[in-house]
């Protein structure tokens, strides 16, 4: 570099969701060294893991590597690593990546760490029911789902084959409407036929929330649909229910009519979500306030106060009760990409981020779905096709958009699932994972 030329503006990305991912992109070509940090070297289109989970799709159809997305992208290079500190004095970001700590200093950050799975307070209940957040959580499902149909068809004690067939979803937002829709396909459609000693159509699926309705988000009309159709396809849908407690064998729950228990070997966790540690770490270190599920307070602009060169977007901030979906990431990313684009161009800065509601989707079953898109609601088979639109608009990467066509052919024509195969390391890892991540500094 010559002496007398000023060195670019430097912007650091926390996260390679939607959020950090779109804000990349939208810096392409603005005259800044932009640096990706992720805990992984995937972009993960997390509204189909419960696809990966069931059978339908493969994990690299739904991740694609964010060397690849961005490949093309000559400002930007990608770093593998979990920023676990943010100094807003000295602008640095410390990381930490297996077997090595460093540092990386920005003039611009934008955080788009996204949010973890909240347990409410009982972390204890994620050791016997997984997530649904990673590509880890879905693997792990897959193995305990279809293994629970394979350990049934060995066992000889009816208490246990019923405790092995009964599967119970809890949270009855899009994700778990989804997840138990797709279980219920799984054993009352596709496995059929294919067991010696076990109908897999005897299993039983049992949706539980707190609330009194399920897509409670999606208002009374294609909340009723939506129930109607759980009902048909033999999913037990049990509201107003509360879970109290979780073990290895069973769930415990509570009602107005008291507490009872579950038998069910099988629990999938799709109930609440909450801010990542780094949200807590920044909201000490900047002064700002959080929600109570962590959320940074930010300012219309998505800054966080009293820093205008650190943003931060999608499941992070707290701004307007937006709800923590996709298109606010998508959008907040490229809103905060923008205002550091004008800043640089010397351009007034501070617009309030405005999202645009492009509508709000859940797939039920194969050809049924409800959408919400402004005053339009659609259910049943139109809902659906708008359903697959979306996604496959948002899958990032041409092959990506085409294997999943593909397998969704199989998967909603046909009467298999092609990606069925699970290992008990998948299962099993766990606890291992765990344990790494406590020795992580």
């Amino acid at each position: 570099m010559d002496e007398h030329e000023q060195p670019r503006h430097r912007v650091v990305v926390i996260g390679a969701g939607f959020g950090g991912l779109f804000a990349t992109k939208a810096l392409k070509n603005a005259p800044v060294d932009v640096t990706l940090i992720n805990g992984t070297a995937y972009h993960l289109f997390q509204p189909l893991l419960y696809q990966v989970a069931t059978g339908i799709l493969s994990e690299g159809e739904i991740a694609p590597p964010i060397r690849e997305v961005l490949k093309r992208q000559k400002n930007a290079k990608t770093l593998l690593g979990t920023a676990t500190h943010i100094d807003p004095v000295a602008k640095r970001v410390d990381v930490v990546a297996p077997g090595v700590a460093y540092s990386v200093e920005y003039d611009s950050l934008i955080v788009a760490a996204g949010a973890s799975q909240s347990y409410f307070g009982k972390n204890e209940f994620a050791d016997f029911a997984p997530g649904m957040k990673s590509i880890d959580d879905a693997l792990e499902l897959r193995g305990r789902i279809f293994g629970a149909f394979e350990l049934a068809e060995i066992e000889t004690d009816p208490a246990a084959i019923d405790r092995l067939l009964t599967f119970v979803v809890v949270g009855a937002g899009p994700t778990g409407v989804e997840m138990a829709g797709q279980i219920a396909e799984l054993a009352h459609r596709h496995l059929p036929g294919q067991y010696h000693n076990i109908d897999p159509r005897q299993a039983r699926i049992i949706l539980v929330d707190a609330l009194p309705t399920v897509l409670s988000t999606f208002g009374d009309h294609l909340s009723t649909e939506a129930l109607r159709q759980l009902h048909k396809l033999g999913v037990e849908v049990e509201l107003s229910t509360k879970v109290v407690d979780v073990d290895e064998s069973g769930i415990e729950v509570e009602t107005d009519n008291g507490r009872r228990r579950i038998e069910s070997s099988t629990k999938i966790w799709a109930a609440g979500v909450a801010a990542p540690a780094l949200s807590v770490q920044l909201a000490q270190a900047t002064g700002a306030e959080t929600d109570r599920a962590g959320r940074l307070k930010v300012n219309p602009d998505t800054t966080v106060p009293g820093h205008p060169e650190i943003y931060a977007v999608g499941d992070m901030m707290a701004l307007d009760q937006l709800p923590g979906v996709a298109q606010v990431a998508i959008q907040s990313g490229r809103h905060a990409a923008g205002q550091i684009k004008k800043r640089l161009a010397g351009q007034p800065t501070g617009q309030p981020f405005k999202y645009f509601d492009k509508g709000s989707l859940a797939t039920i079953s194969r050809f049924s779905a409800v959408a919400s898109v402004g005053r339009f609601h659609f259910a049943g088979l139109l809902g659906w096709l708008l359903w697959l639109v979306v996604h496959l608009l948002y899958l990032v990467g041409f092959k990506n958009r085409v294997t999943a066509v593909l397998h969704w052919f199989v998967s909603f024509i046909g009467r298999g699932r092609s990606e069925r195969v699970a290992t008990f390391q998948q299962v099993f890892a766990r606890r291992a994972l765990q344990e790494y991540q406590e020795k992580l500094p």
